[in-house]
């Protein structure tokens, strides 16, 4: 309020100014709400206004009808009336029923396809303020005793950009129609128009009595939450947006005993609903390339490595010279991403419609418009030009082998796109306390404190005149890891530049690209690291990014901690892991067979299953008890020392092992919750997840944990390991030792043990005794007993029974073949279809085949081939059936078996005096003769 000129009556504090500084003002003459905001765009509404009633004679209702219009704005301005029952037939006019003259009508009478004479029908009226009569296309009229249907094409004078058009279907099912032949037909229909127009906005309408069509078709919403006659909810509407209606009440027409009912569009357009993405790119062109490679070749490296005798420093140089190099050459553009925008748009499509508003902009002022009809016409040829362009392009990615290609040409094509995370709008105090988390495997302080003087010990002698202190220095007889140009080269060339970049901000796009300039330098620094036994501090340097575990995390242990390094270090890790795998003993840990060459999951699979039926068939009271051991957040628990330790107990170089323990301490490491990051904080207990090296120095960490007992095996693939008790005369106790051995070598080795995930399976095949077995304790806690455990993607049964996996498998292949539907929608060629369906159907179906298909019974093997065959409705070519594929994958895997004489499972082929022909395996049940070993040395045999 203002005081000037106000009564001197008034307090004072009645006429002070209220608004605080710098507070928005309110805005004055807008209202709020879906009714309002339809009134202010009545007849450019994202989707259309409707009113739906049953009006059982739409003649005797047209009084009612045209008095709504006339005096009811919102009735008005309605763009599409739909009415069930309109009960009309051929000899009525549709003028006769127009109730204004900017209605058009479009109805279908009952016919006698109908069984009945008369009632029925079903009318559509359309407003042309909102669409044109000459853009209404009518998709089908269908009358049968079940169903009534009439569905329209509209293209209105508006649309949101992510339709191209309006499909309305109004539906009259009768009362005593058959309610499941009824779904069908509209199913069919639905279906029919998804696949023709998918980009095309869908609404179901009408009157449904007692169905509900989410029975057919759950993936569509309905809107009409209220009852419209008596107590039920008989007339309904559906679409595939959720929210997109809000439904309200309105009497009756007439004496109809259905409420009428109003439809206010809620659905918002993609673009206010998701804001537009604005990132900075850089642009690697020929020439920006070419010029960042002549900087790089006229690059004084000698300089860097005169000015520090510190290897740390040395590279912390370089690595800071060559992110300035990159940019100051490379440049950088914005760009501006809108949630709308459709993918074939493309820079020439812009530049053709700048120069088309240019043109008439021109034209208005000079009056002649000749310049603007050329720029139309050069628009519709850079579109048409643009899309063909763009076809061409997903045809090769879906061509293409490479998984990424795949799927990111049919996100393209299905419009997918992934639900933004949760973690984007955390705070610094989440990255905080999840950094603190993770670090929480911290080792004990006798161990710290031994990884801690190793490590400082390197680190005081640390420089590229001096020898490392930790460890005896190499002898003349032991030649330590010497690295050369051209493996530096090599592997820089086969960086992926996909890849994210780690906190050095080199990324592999450099690296590739100028693989020929910077392999010299940092083959110098990879050797004087060896060398010295020191990683530099920068390629330790860790960003945790967070991964949900599920979508709606409850605790900080729902995060999985993902590091991104040093893409340089990954290239260096590299080369070290494959010399060490070249130095190890091919005989160490058989049974290991994660991080081996030419070894699986399915190799793991068939060994226990292998055993275990072995040991079933020697004798009848025999049974087998597994535990599927879990740890919680192993690479996090590993101590440097004692991994050191075992590397020296299996032969590697000293130095190496110095450089490791080095590589594995005094780790920086921070974490990123979108744009926060935390503080950092130092580790020396475990390996960071995302290091090429982790994997396999567990696999070296946990070699020792082997079986005491000959009647117990102990499989392991990485972390997942089992323990196998094979039981006889129920003498459980060697058993029951080895479980208690393996927790006391885990407290050994800092590995803890999840109980709460560990689960025990039994199998047992003797129906005729009655046994208790006894229950594992771990820690003073029960393990839980399960009678089937998903072990490397594999559902094992207790009865070695396989409907439950090929269940699973045939409900998630089903769930593909929408995918390659779409992709048969979009006209790709039927070799396309086959690859895709090769790659993300077939490698469903026959993941670790030779392991559970031999012993999957007809009905299974029945309800996998039927996917099989609806793929090959689908492509229009034949696909190879799911048992040549298996008897081809056994031989695949026998050969392999054959020629590698470090494979545990090797000694199971062995020739006959022939020298041709393998020796059966002896087998007295079904079981183990329709297992994959027997079966793969009948192929091998069949196949000589």
């Amino acid at each position: 309020m203002r005081q000037d000129g106000a009564d001197p009556r008034w307090p004072t504090e009645i006429l002070r100014e209220n608004r605080r500084r710098g507070a928005r003002k309110r805005p004055r003459g807008k209202r709020a709400g879906v009714r309002n905001r339809l009134r202010a765009r009545a007849h450019r509404a994202p989707l259309p206004s409707i009113l739906l009633a049953n009006v059982q004679s739409l003649d005797n209702k047209l009084d009612d009808l045209r008095a709504r219009i006339k005096f009811q704005r919102d009735i008005r301005d309605c763009n599409l009336l739909c009415f069930t029952e309109s009960w009309l037939n051929p000899a009525v006019p549709n003028h006769a029923i127009q109730p204004a003259e900017f209605f058009s009508v479009h109805r279908m009478d009952r016919t006698a396809d109908s069984g009945k004479s008369r009632g029925g029908g079903v009318c559509v009226m359309v407003n042309n303020s909102w669409c044109n009569n000459a853009n209404v296309v009518t998709l089908t009229c269908s009358c049968s005793p079940n169903l009534e249907l009439l569905a329209l094409k509209l293209r209105p004078f508006y649309l949101p950009r992510e339709f191209t058009s309006v499909i309305i279907n109004i539906v009259y099912i009768p009362p005593q129609a058959n309610m499941d032949t009824a779904l069908c037909e509209l199913h069919e229909a639905l279906t029919q128009f998804q696949a023709q127009h998918r980009d095309a906005a869908l609404i179901v309408v009408g009157d449904f009595n007692s169905t509900n069509l989410k029975r057919a078709v759950p993936n569509l919403y309905q809107h009409v939450t209220f009852p419209t006659r008596g107590n039920r909810t008989l007339d309904h509407c559906y679409t595939p947006y959720k929210d997109s209606y809000k439904a309200l009440a309105h009497p009756p027409f007439g004496k109809s005993d259905h409420a009428a009912i109003f439809l206010l569009p809620k659905y918002k357009q993609r673009l206010k609903r998701e804001a537009p993405v604005q990132r900075e790119v850089a642009r690697w062109t020929d020439q920006s390339v070419a010029a960042l490679q002549d900087t790089l070749d006229d690059a004084d490296w000698d300089m860097f490595r005169r000015s520090t005798d510190d290897v740390s420093e040395f590279t912390e140089a370089v690595v800071g010279f060559i992110g300035k190099l990159v940019d100051d050459t490379i440049p950088r553009i914005t760009i501006k991403k809108f949630s709308n925008q459709k993918p074939w748009v493309d820079r020439t499509i812009r530049e053709a419609l700048n120069s088309r508003t240019a043109a008439y902009n021109a034209g208005i002022i000079s009056g002649n418009m000749d310049e603007y009809k050329s720029a139309a016409y050069g628009v519709r040829r850079a579109v048409r030009e643009a899309k063909r362009h763009y076809g061409r392009k997903l045809e090769t990615q879906i061509q293409q082998s490479g998984s990424r290609s795949l799927w990111q040409g049919l996100r393209t094509i299905t419009d997918y796109r992934s639900p933004p995370s949760g973690l984007m709008s955390a705070d610094e105090s989440l990255a905080n306390e999840l950094n603190t988390f993770f670090a929480c495997f911290e080792a004990t302080s006798s161990s710290a404190n031994a990884s801690s003087t190793n490590a400082n010990g390197a680190s005081a002698n640390g420089t590229i005149g001096a020898a490392n202190g930790t460890c005896a220095g190499p002898t003349i007889e032991q030649r330590p890891l010497i690295i050369t140009e051209s493996d530096v080269r090599r592997v820089f060339k086969r960086v992926n530049t996909r890849k994210a970049m780690g906190p050095d901000g080199i990324c592999g796009r450099v690296l590739k690209a100028c693989a020929d300039q910077l392999a010299p330098v940092f083959t110098d620094i990879f050797n004087l690291s060896l060398m010295l036994g020191i990683v530099p501090s920068s390629f330790k340097r860790s960003t945790i990014v967070p991964v949900l575990k599920k979508p709606r995390p409850s605790n900080l242990n729902d995060y999985h901690p993902v590091a991104l390094t040093s893409v340089v270090m990954k290239c260096f890790e590299k080369l070290v892991r494959d010399f060490i795998t070249s130095s190890l003993p091919a005989s160490m840990d058989p049974l290991q067979f994660a991080y081996r060459h030419s070894r699986s999951t399915d190799d793991a699979i068939a060994h226990l299953l292998h055993t275990t039926l072995t040991h079933l068939d020697e004798g009848r009271g025999n049974y087998v008890k597994m535990l599927f051991v879990d740890y919680s957040s192993a690479f996090n628990t590993i101590i440097p020392y004692l991994l050191t330790t075992k590397l020296g107990d299996l032969g590697l170089h000293t130095s190496l092992c110095d450089w490791i323990s080095n590589f594995l301490t005094d780790r920086p490491q921070s974490v990123r919750v979108g744009n926060c990051a935390s503080s950092t904080l130092t580790l020396s207990t475990g390996a960071p997840q995302g290091c090429v090296l982790s994997p396999l120095l567990y696999s070296l960490y946990t070699y020792d944990c082997t079986a005491t007992s000959s009647s117990n095996i102990i499989v392991k693939f990485a972390d997942d390991t089992v323990v196998v008790g094979l039981i006889s005369d129920n003498d459980e106790r060697a058993y029951l030792e080895e479980i208690k051995h393996l927790e006391n070598w885990c407290q050994e080795n800092n590995l803890l043990l999840n109980v709460s995930k560990t689960k025990e399976l039994i199998v047992d095949c003797s129906k005729k005794q009655e046994r208790h077995y006894q229950p594992v304790r771990i820690s003073g806690t029960t393990v839980e007993r399960v009678d089937s455990f998903r072990y490397l993607g594999v559902h094992i049964s207790q009865d070695l029974s396989w409907s439950r996996h090929t269940s699973s498998l045939a409900k998630k292949a089903r769930q593909r073949l929408y995918h390659l539907r779409r992709l048969r929608d979009s006209r790709l060629p039927s070799k396309v279809l086959r690859n895709f369906y090769t790659c993300t159907i077939e490698s469903i179906l026959t993941g670790n085949i030779t392991v559970w298909f031999g012993n999957s019974n007809k009905q299974d093997r029945q309800a996998l081939q039927r996917v099989v065959r609806s793929a090959e409705r689908i492509t229009h070519s034949e696909l190879p059936d799911l048992q040549t594929t298996y008897y081809k994958r056994c031989q695949t895997k026998a050969r392999k078996i054959v020629k590698d004489p470090t494979h545990p499972n090797n000694r199971l082929f062995s020739l006959l005096r022939s020298g041709r022909r393998f020796c059966s395996l002896k087998a007295k049940t079904e079981r183990l003769k329709r297992s994959f070993f027997p079966q793969a040395i009948r192929a091998l045999n069949q196949g000589n």
